[in-house]
């Protein structure tokens, strides 16, 4: 988001926005002419351009957003926690300064588990923390081996996570300017591979282990560390979470990977919750834009043909005209080059490219209001990983009675007490597997959404009896409204899969792995570029580099 883009444009185009009541977050109006039309524009005004942010939803933040959707309650309606945001934006930026505040996720997780407790003891269940000897000692319940081992685990991953932070911070290789053009341009292109030489290097006598876990099926991985099955199961859902995939198929090691690369409050892999939101995130980076000097507004864009072979600006649906040199776009690829871009200012075989990458989603968002008073605030669900195959997954039987959902429920409430009233709670219920289209292609209905939200809280009913009685308020996000709110193509919430064929050198085609559109002034810089998805600023981070780079030469 850190100098990343909501909505973008296009060559013989400009975008199109529609007002939705108030379209500016201060006083300031929108002028005529930017150097940049972009959202999340901080790193490009720091970079001396003058730019304007251009926000598709009447809220800012894309899905980083906080929403009173039920009164008096406020929600992270989609990304729900924080831990992928490049430290250096989150310093550069001075985040804490403006505004931003996060409350640590510890323990990390709780997985219960239905089976019944022995000698009158509570049923079974698995807690990892922060504190390492609580953790193995809860771990120890299951397998001494397994206690015994997870502090190794847990070095072997940082290692690896570690070692590709240079591969983040950076755009990919330059392939074209390695291979292509004079040999002063060849040496230029050297300087790309940097990051991957310095990756490389940490890596060291690790390299095996990193190709291993990023190309195998996490369970693989898992099952020779491991003997006890909670613990496996727990590991693994890190593994799938966003993800069409399941543990047992090639390329879910790289999912758990992304998932622990993180860094909050300079711990390595944690994770935590934002004060008020998510929108706190996306507030935050707007105030370090703004006092930058960076405009911003909240509207909605589509493009309407004008210009000569370059992006050109804006025009709004009153015909107003915003001119600038550059346009980044942080939609997704799809929506970018099939529903901003004018089809006739792309090549055929790079817009058939486009209606290949993979948007599926297996994700359905629940959130809802509580009325009863909770303590924990991370829990883990049916957590059980059968080797299925891919399409087992993806079966449409999520209307269906025997459908049992894995489900991540957070209950922020409990330790941010400016999301709900006194003796009341907000819970996420982040579930998968969910399908876009119900059985016989159809699409879901108002009593597709009860039944299934019925059927996930009977489970959550099992594990924690009375909960389903509490919920008094709710809000279901299907696969096909987290498109239709959020502008997430498939209901996707990496803009695109993060499968092994869609990262780094073809993220999201090998075309554009350098965020340069084949429309001159045109740049993506959101999750469906280097280095993929979540609350993170990298691909904003990286496409700001290009075009400050660029600019001058447009």
């Amino acid at each position: 988001m850190a100098a990343a883009v909501r909505a973008g444009l296009w060559h013989r185009g400009v975008i199109s926005v529609t007002r939705r009541g108030s379209h500016s977050h201060s006083n300031t109006a929108l002028k005529p002419q930017y150097d940049a039309i972009i959202i999340g524009a901080a790193y490009l005004q720091k970079g001396g351009l003058k730019t304007t942010v251009l926000e598709c939803r009447h809220v800012l933040g894309g899905a980083a957003v906080s929403e009173e959707i039920i009164p008096g309650f406020l929600f992270s309606r989609a990304s729900y926690l924080l831990s992928l945001l490049r430290p250096h934006i989150y310093q550069d930026l001075e985040l804490k300064k403006h505004g931003l505040k996060v409350y640590m996720r510890d323990p990390y997780s709780f997985t219960p588990m239905l089976e019944d407790g022995v000698r009158g003891r509570p049923p079974p269940s698995l807690t990892l923390g922060a504190d390492l000897a609580k953790t193995q000692k809860e771990i120890g319940k299951f397998s001494e081996k397994d206690a015994k081992v997870y502090p190794e685990f847990l070095s072997y991953l940082e290692r690896l996570a570690c070692a590709i932070h240079p591969l983040l911070d950076a755009p990919p290789v330059d392939i074209p300017g390695l291979t292509q053009g004079s040999l002063r341009k060849k040496i230029s292109a050297l300087r790309s591979l940097k990051p991957l030489v310095k990756s490389g290097l940490q890596l060291g006598k690790n390299i095996p282990d990193f190709y291993e876990l990023v190309t195998a099926p996490v369970m693989k991985v898992l099952n020779r560390w491991f003997e006890s099955e909670p613990l496996r199961a727990t590991l693994a859902t890190d593994s799938v979470i966003g993800a069409n995939t399941s543990p047992n198929n090639p390329g879910s090691g790289y999912v758990l990977l992304h998932h622990v690369m993180g860094e909050l409050e300079k711990e390595k892999g944690a994770w935590g919750y934002v004060e008020g939101g998510m929108g706190g995130v996306s507030q935050s980076i707007a105030r370090s834009a703004r006092s930058l000097g960076a405009d911003i507004f909240t509207n909605r864009v589509s493009i309407q043909e004008v210009g000569d072979g370059s992006a050109k600006g804006v025009v709004l649906t009153d015909e107003t005209e915003v001119h600038s040199k550059v346009v980044l776009s942080n939609a997704t690829p799809y929506i970018t080059f099939k529903q901003l871009t004018p089809q006739d200012a792309l090549p055929e075989a790079f817009i058939t490219a486009v209606d290949q990458i993979d948007y599926t989603s297996p994700v359905t968002k629940i959130n809802g209001k509580i009325t009863e008073n909770l303590m924990l605030h991370f829990i883990k669900l049916n957590m059980h990983f059968k080797k299925k195959k891919k399409k087992t997954h993806s079966a449409c039987k999520a209307a269906k009675e025997d459908f049992r959902p894995m489900i991540e429920m957070t209950i922020p409430s409990v330790l941010d007490p400016t999301l709900a009233p006194p003796g009341c709670h907000v819970v996420s219920l982040f579930i998968q597997f969910t399908p876009y289209l119900l059985e016989g292609r159809r699409v879901w209905t108002d009593e597709d959404r009860e039944r299934f939200a019925d059927t996930a809280f009977d489970w959550v009913e099992r594990y924690a009896p009375g909960f389903k009685k509490s919920i008094v308020g709710k809000d279901v996000l299907t696969p096909a409204d987290l498109e239709r709110v959020f502008s997430l193509t498939g209901g996707n919430i990496f803009h695109g899969s993060m499968s092994l064929d869609q990262l780094y050198l073809a993220r999201p085609l090998p075309s554009v792995a350098d965020y340069r559109s084949p429309v001159k002034g045109l740049y993506l810089c959101g999750s469906g570029s280097h280095p993929g998805g979540g609350v993170m600023g990298a691909a904003g981070w990286n496409s700001a580099l290009k075009v400050l780079a660029d600019f001058k030469r447009l």
